[in-house]
This record gives C-alpha cells, sequence and structure tokens, in this order.
C-alpha cells in the first residue's frame, strides 16, 4: 500500500450517564422492564415498515410480505411442526417486545416461520424473486414444500428465485427455519448473548429486516456497482446481469429531472458515465445524482449516486489528515449502537431509523460509526440524503475456529457487497478491540483491493497491527489520542431498561454537571488536534439496556444534553487546529532522563531544593510494555513511584500552559513544590491538565516537577510533559 497515503485517526469513548454502578449479574431478557418509545404506537400491525426497501435498487412493482406471521419453536433437527404456537410480527425478533412474542430462543432450537402469499400475475418468462432484508442466522426457505435456498448471515441481504416453486393455486405457502446458536457459535454476532449484561445485550434471532417479492423480466439486473471518481469527473457503474447472456446495459444519470450524462455498455463490464463539473457530495451539501439502468432485456431500476472522495493526505500544519473532496475535514461523530428497547435491532418505524441520524446531525456532529451492527439499507439512505459520514464495523465473532474465520471472511465480503454504493459510508472497520481479531493484513489488503474509494481501519482500539489508512485508540472515559505517525493519520428514571443496576464509564448527577464535563471533553480534543488528530467518535447515540452512557436515553425520550448546545460546543472542533509548543517534552517525542524512587521520601520531596542524589536515574516514560499507547523506557512493575526533573525555562510568559500527561493510575503533580494537579484513575493515552489555577508555578530560570503515581490494577505508565497552548 502506498504509506505516504496513511492518517492519524483518533476514537474519543467518553461515557455519560445520570449514575448507576456495573449490574453483579446478567439479566434475563424476559424479566426486563418492557420500555417503548414513542414510535411503538405507529406501528401498523397489518403492514409493519411498508417503505421499499432498497432504495439504490427501486422497482414500481413488489410485495411487501411485512406483517402477522404463525410461528413455532421446536428442537433443533426435528421436522416441520404439525402446528404453528401462534402469530409474530415480522420483522421484529422474536425476542422484541414489537413482536408481540418476546420469547427467548436457544441454540438447540429452530425457529419456525409460515404465512401464505397471493402469487402475483406475471408475464410469460417473468420469475420471481423472494428477498430477505436479513435474518439472524442460519435461514433454510421453503416455497409450497419444495426447498428454494438456504443462507448463513445475519447481516447481508439475500434473495431466492421462487419462480418454479409456484403452484397454480392463488395462495401460496412459505415456511422460513432459522437456526441461531448466538454466543455459543463462532459467528459474526456482534453484542448478542443469551445472557444479556454490562456491554452484551439481548440476542436476536430470526428475521429482523424486511421480507419483500418483485417480480423481474427472465434476463434482469441482479446487482449494481457504482464507483465515483471526482478527479476525473466520472461514475463507473457495473451492471450485474441474471437469467443468461451479457445483455447491453444503458445508464443515465440525471440531476433530478435534467440529464447530465449517458452510456451504454455490456453488462459485467465497466460502464463510464462522465459528468462534467459534479456538485459533490459533503455533510455540508449531501447532493444526490440520480441513475437509470436499463438492460436490453427491458429490465430497469432507478438508483443514485454521490460524488464524493474520501483520502488522507498532508494538510498545511504539517499533519497527515482525512480528506473529503481533496479539502481536509475534521471527522466527529458518536458510536451508535443501532439497538431499540421495544425492538431490538429493528426499528420500529421508518421515521425511528432516521430520529437517531437527524438528531446527530442537530448535535452538530458529521459523523457516525455504525458499531458491530448492519443497518436496513434504508439507514444507509438516510445519512446518504442527510449528509452523514459512516465509518462502517464489521459484527464481530469468536472468530476461534477454523469454520469461524471462514464464515468472518464470507460475511464480511457480503457486507462490503451490500453497502459499497452508499456514499456516505468512508470506512470499513474489520475489527474492534482484538475481538476475534485474526489475519488483520490479510483482511486489510483485501479491503483496500476490493475497494479502494474508502479507508480501512485494521482495528478500532487496542490492537492495531500497523496496516491500513489510520491508527485508532480508544479511551474510557477519555479523550486520548495515540501519537502522530509519519505515515498514518492519527440514567434517568423511567427511561432505562432496568430500574436499578444499570452503568456507565463515568456517572454525572446533573445535567449541569453533564455539560461542563462534555465541554472539557471537547476542549481537550481540540488540544489533541493541534497535535494531529484526524478524527473523534464519541460514545455514545443512546443508552443501550444497562448500558447509560448515550447522550439521549434508550427510549430516546429524553436528550441528556440540549441538542443546540452541543452544536455550539462541537463547532468548535471544525475550525482551526490550536497551536500546541512544548515546553518539556514528554517520552513520545524526546525522552529526558528523571530522577526515581519506589521507597517513599521524606515530606520535602517535591521542593526544588531537595536533594535527590541519592535517587536512581532513568529516563521517560516509567512503566510495563503492556499498555498499546505507552513508550517505555525505564520498568517500574511497583505498587509506588516518585519522580523529579528540573528543567530550564527561557521565559515565564505564557498562553495557556497544560500539563500533558499520560498516567496509569492515579498521579499528583507538583510544580515548584506547588500541587498543581491530583489526578484519580487512569488514561488510556495522553490527556491535558490546565495550569491556569496556578499562575506562579512555573518561572523564568529553573523550574522542578516532581510527580508521585500509585499503581492499583491494569496497566502502568507514567509520562510527564509541558505545553503551551496558543487559541488561532
Amino acid at each position: 500500500m502506498a504509506k505516504r497515503n496513511q492518517v492519524v485517526g483518533i476514537v474519543v469513548l467518553a461515557a455519560v450517564c445520570g449514575g448507576g454502578r456495573l449490574a453483579g449479574s446478567g439479566q434475563d431478557a424476559a424479566s426486563a422492564p418492557r420500555l417503548m418509545t414513542r414510535w411503538a404506537a405507529d406501528v401498523n400491525r397489518e403492514h409493519p415498515l411498508p417503505e421499499y426497501p432498497r432504495p439504490q435498487m427501486t422497482r414500481p412493482a413488489w410485495q411487501n410480505l411485512n406483517g402477522a406471521w404463525e410461528y413455532a419453536v421446536a428442537a433443533r433437527g426435528g421436522e416441520r411442526p404439525r402446528s404453528f404456537a401462534g402469530r409474530i410480527l415480522v420483522p421484529f425478533p422474536i425476542q422484541s417486545t414489537l413482536s408481540g412474542v418476546s420469547k427467548p430462543v436457544g441454540p438447540d432450537e429452530w425457529l419456525w416461520y409460515r404465512r401464505t402469499f397471493e402469487k402475483p400475475r406475471l408475464a410469460r418468462g417473468d420469475r420471481l424473486l423472494l428477498h430477505f432484508g436479513a435474518v439472524d442466522w442460519e435461514t433454510s426457505v421453503s416455497v409450497n414444500g419444495r426447498v428454494a435456498g438456504e443462507h448463513r448471515g445475519g447481516y447481508d441481504p439475500f434473495t431466492f428465485d421462487v419462480t418454479d416453486a409456484l403452484t397454480d393455486a392463488a395462495s401460496q405457502e412459505l415456511v422460513v427455519r432459522v437456526w441461531d446458536p448466538t454466543d455459543k457459535g463462532p459467528q459474526p454476532r456482534g453484542k448478542q448473548v443469551l445472557n444479556p449484561r454490562s456491554i452484551w445485550y439481548t440476542a436476536v434471532t430470526g428475521i429482523w429486516q424486511t421480507v419483500w417479492l418483485e417480480p423481474v423480466p427472465a434476463t434482469y439486473i441482479a446487482g449494481l456497482r457504482l464507483d465515483p471518481d471526482v478527479d476525473a469527473g466520472a461514475l463507473h457503474v457495473t451492471v450485474e446481469a441474471a437469467g443468461g447472456g451479457a445483455p447491453a446495459a444503458t445508464v443515465r444519470v440525471l440531476d433530478g429531472d435534467r440529464p447530465i450524462g449517458s452510456a451504454t455498455g455490456v453488462s459485467g463490464s465497466r460502464i463510464r458515465v462522465a459528468i462534467p463539473n459534479a456538485k459533490l457530495w459533503s455533510p455540508s451539501n449531501p447532493f444526490l445524482y440520480t441513475v437509470k439502468i436499463r438492460l436490453s432485456s427491458g429490465d430497469a431500476v432507478t438508483s443514485y449516486a454521490g460524488m464524493r472522495k474520501i483520502a488522507v493526505a498532508r494538510a498545511s500544519d504539517g499533519f497527515n489528515r482525512l480528506f473529503l473532496n481533496n479539502q481536509p475535514l475534521f471527522e466527529f461523530g458518536q458510536l451508535d449502537q443501532g439497538w431499540w428497547p421495544d425492538g431490538l435491532y429493528t426499528a420500529p418505524t421508518d421515521e425511528a431509523l432516521r430520529f437517531d441520524i437527524e438528531m446527530q446531525k442537530k448535535m452538530g456532529f458529521n459523523a457516525i460509526r455504525k458499531h458491530v451492527k448492519v443497518e436496513p439499507a434504508r439507514w444507509y439512505y438516510d445519512c446518504d440524503r442527510l449528509g452523514m459520514l459512516v465509518w462502517q464495523d464489521m459484527p464481530s465473532g469468536n472468530n476461534d475456529t477454523p469454520e469461524g474465520k471462514e464464515q468472518f471472511a464470507r460475511e464480511l465480503d457480503h457486507v462490503i457487497s451490500a453497502l459499497r454504493n452508499a456514499p456516505s459510508i468512508v470506512m470499513w472497520v474489520p475489527f474492534n478491540e482484538g475481538w476475534g481479531q485474526h489475519d488483520t493484513a490479510r483482511y486489510v489488503t483485501w479491503l483496500e483491493k476490493e475497494d479502494p474509494t474508502r479507508l480501512v481501519n485494521n482495528a478500532s482500539g487496542w490492537t492495531d497491527e500497523r496496516v491500513g489508512h489510520v491508527v485508532d485508540g480508544h479511551a474510557y472515559p477519555g479523550p486520548g489520542s495515540p501519537p502522530a505517525e509519519p505515515q498514518r493519520a492519527s440514567p434517568l428514571e423511567g427511561h432505562t431498561w432496568l430500574a436499578k443496576g444499570n452503568w456507565g464509564y463515568r456517572s454525572f448527577t446533573s445535567a449541569e454537571a453533564l455539560g461542563d464535563a462534555y465541554r472539557n471533553l471537547v476542549y481537550q480534543l481540540r488540544l489533541q488536534i493541534g497535535e494531529g488528530a484526524s478524527a473523534a467518535i464519541y460514545m455514545q447515540t443512546t443508552d443501550v439496556e444497562i448500558k447509560v452512557n448515550g447522550l439521549m436515553t434508550y427510549d430516546r425520550a429524553v436528550v441528556k444534553m440540549p441538542a443546540e448546545d452541543l452544536a455550539r460546543v462541537n463547532a468548535a472542533v471544525y475550525g482551526s487546529p490550536m497551536r500546541v509548543r512544548t515546553l518539556v517534552p514528554s517520552a513520545d517525542s524526546r525522552p529526558a532522563p528523571w530522577r526515581f524512587t519506589t521507597s517513599e521520601p521524606d515530606a520535602s520531596w517535591t521542593r526544588a531544593e531537595f536533594n535527590d542524589a541519592s535517587w536512581s536515574q532513568g529516563q521517560s516514560g516509567f512503566g510495563r510494555t503492556d499498555n498499546r499507547w505507552a513508550h517505555v523506557n525505564t520498568p517500574w512493575t511497583t505498587s509506588d513511584l516518585w519522580l523529579r526533573r528540573t528543567f530550564e525555562l527561557n521565559a515565564a510568559s505564557f498562553a495557556e500552559p497544560y500539563l500533558r500527561i499520560f498516567h496509569d493510575d492515579g498521579a499528583e503533580v507538583y510544580v515548584n513544590g506547588e500541587l498543581v494537579a491530583t489526578l484519580p484513575g487512569a488514561t488510556g493515552s495522553y490527556t491535558y491538565v490546565p495550569l491556569k489555577d496556578h499562575p506562579r508555578a512555573l518561572h523564568a530560570g529553573a523550574n522542578t516537577i516532581a510527580v508521585h503515581v500509585h499503581q492499583e490494577r491494569g496497566g502502568q505508565y507514567i509520562d510527564v510533559g509541558i505545553v503551551d497552548v496558543m487559541d488561532r
């Protein structure tokens, strides 16, 4: 890969909530309180989610099969049930309230669905396609007792041609059988577990996206690939045809009703349509061209495309940064898990699905990291037309067996194929925090070749294999930034899932405290932007089950900070970066000698005149090498460490001095004998501590900084520097 086209990325995972603590045990889904969103009342139980489910390849003739189906849960491996237990509302998963069932399904059970549908009128030679948006996880489909097909995958759409299974009767029988091992299997499954707890949520089994029928000609359009080329002023279109032969395909691009360009070519080959002076897609101007495709066989579909380019380039400040349409753009978004208290994986209505995106826009964010879940196609359509950048995760799985790894690769391929035409998606994220991570370099190479129009984040957080376009760090509560690299850019009562036992990474008891903490977080982020950070993701959009660190409650009824206030605070990250001048370098830029001891010194140890000649000497930083972003030059493994360093300053006039410190765990910092910071807990990387409340701590000439750090658990590291910050 071209190393010069890599950039530093940052993931800021700073949690907020209204109180609570980590629950001591799991909460069974069946006993969880039934929290509902306001859209639950709008669900049409005859025709739920009636919208056309595939906006990028539409046909006018189709039949929605959502609604009441029969269902049964039976032992895995048995025959089809002779009778079905009751009714389930498709496409809501069986564990959800909106399904009307709210029943778990174990890995030793099969979930059966049954319904009938009216045979549509087909012209001579036409075929009838049966589409599933997504079914979790292994699916077998029969029509009139004849197997139409099988599929493995919980997040990708699939289609069966059921024409040959149709009978002359008006009513046709459709039976679907589903097996889902959830976390007892190695397949991708995201945050689902059989025993929900902590960051793990209720299992989702069965049909959870729209099911529909569509008549097509004998030779029809089975798929599209739309690749924008901004620099060349062209849209490249590849039309996949099914049914035999290689029919000609004509592509027309329109701006509203106004023709822009057209071209004809053979299906299966790349067709170039010139788009001179293209209107470029961006979060501030999410312009979409209409694309119409027709085969010589007569089949036709309507699609859309956004002309946009995502890349990495060196900005005027010397840092590699993310560029959109050849201009630097800081990407600031939320981690969005896409869960609903009443529908679990499935939003109650199309309006509800769109709401989260609209709220994030109102809050002043321009990006979403879709976390270990894939959404229905209409969600990406909303991001496309509303102007929201998307970092798309691959749903994680254990991947600890050859079968699991093979299935992960297969499902990743299918997900990329299904989503690749969405202009909003600008980054693929195959792995999260080392979870199921394997063969990272191979996947990155494949992704970069398969889709050169987007960036690849090899692993979000923790296990960076130094491949791909970004280096990505997680900090809880944050903010935290990985070091810059030369080659990569860097609960409220009545609105919670449980009445008690909720938790978040950090708790606040008032909106004012939350607001103050958030403003400080964004200011810290601006400092890190000045040192090369190119993007940030805040955790997270909503509370999810017992995890209550969202900017909205799980039912979306309460926004914990006014959206307008968030937008005003967030606007600062899109301006010119702050200038950060180093006064005392830290170990990530220039290690320096410090005096240190592991034996508690006398009370005068913080003073400048203290004699530390008997202390040992070592280069910064100090700790263990198991911390991802630590720069350990001197090992430290005891419970406590005391450090001292004397440095010279030419002048005592500063714009705004800060400690730049990475502490794991709690630390106390003194400057010339004055306590300037008491820092409990740990950070995952370097953070900034203002010295404005200690204006006389620093002076021209010799200065002494003294640090005590105490190790409690987990990682172990300390490094301290001082910087001066100028807000341009």
